[in-house]
């Protein structure tokens, strides 16, 4: 980071994180840094495989931190996920990694910018086995979680969720897909019984158009790229990605590692901006 700094001709002065001292507030210019070792020198844009377990152990650090209390929550900044794999490491995300880590139900990813949310029901799973891994008790869970957290860290006492059809038009009464008769429409059944206020499957292009949208406090989306690319055009610099279910808070932004911008200064940091300010907001709001 000093490297990163001198190369930028920023004005950055590090400190040392020492556990035992009492939150303060943050002094501009300064960072305070847990120091955690590189295995060889890093060049900006260029990922070595040499640094892989370097990536994850400044990830079980702040696990460890944020379960014990130490931290109030955690902001993951994108990573290069095939230079993990390179190492000999199975990583398919940093969700799946913390899962795994943290313990905790099936994590559920939301995607939040402004008042918008949206949550999936999938995650990184390819286009053709999205109906496969729907499920009634699936679904009830996403469903489930959202809500918990929608109260617990937004504060909304009565959650209004959309949920959307899988396929086109909700698949026009099983003509296009029965999905929603088999699997999405008995767990909303069901997500009803236990008294949730939950309104579908609708059409996934008509239940973003604003007057639609404003009858609701989060949708929950079928797949990944069905609730992405919303979230993004409304707000690419603003987008945080927040992760329900897990007995931590964690946020991150809402894009990639953009290596070819990497040590240029030219990388737009508003995404992880809004991912460090909602964490706050939200640990605040939880403590």
């Amino acid at each position: 980071m000093a490297a990163r700094a001198r190369a930028l001709h920023l004005e950055v002065a590090l400190r040392d994180y020492e556990p035992a001292q009492p939150p303060r507030p943050h002094t501009p210019g300064t960072l305070i840094v847990a120091h955690q070792p590189l295995a060889v020198p890093s060049t900006a844009g260029q990922p070595d495989v040499r640094n892989a377990r370097y990536v994850l152990a400044l990830l079980d650090l702040a696990i460890d931190g944020a379960l014990t209390g130490e931290f109030a929550a955690l902001v993951t900044a994108p990573v290069q996920k095939s230079l993990i794999n390179q190492a000999g490491v199975g990583f398919s995300g940093h969700t799946e990694y913390l899962a795994r880590r943290a313990g905790g139900g099936p994590p559920v990813m939301l995607l939040a910018a402004g008042t918008l949310r949206v949550a999936l029901a999938t995650t990184h799973v390819p286009l053709a086995r999205v109906s496969e891994t729907l499920s009634v008790g699936g679904l009830t869970h996403s469903a489930l979680t959202l809500a918990q957290a929608l109260r617990d860290w937004w504060g909304i006492a009565a959650p209004r969720i959309a949920v959307c059809g899988l396929n086109p038009h909700a698949g026009e009464g099983g003509h296009l897909g029965d999905e929603e008769q088999r699997i999405i429409g008995p767990a909303i059944e069901r997500l009803r019984a236990q008294g949730l206020t939950v309104r579908g499957p609708l059409p996934a292009d008509t239940v973003f158009v604003p007057h639609i949208l404003a009858n609701f406090d989060a949708v929950l989306a079928m797949y990944h790229d069905q609730g992405l690319p919303v979230v993004k055009h409304a707000g690419f610099e603003r987008a945080v990605n927040v992760t329900l279910g897990l007995p931590l808070l964690r946020t991150s932004p809402d894009h990639g590692t953009a290596l070819d911008l990497a040590g240029s200064g030219r990388a737009d940091p508003g995404s992880l901006t809004e991912a460090v300010r909602l964490a706050s907001q939200l640990a605040a709001r939880r403590a």
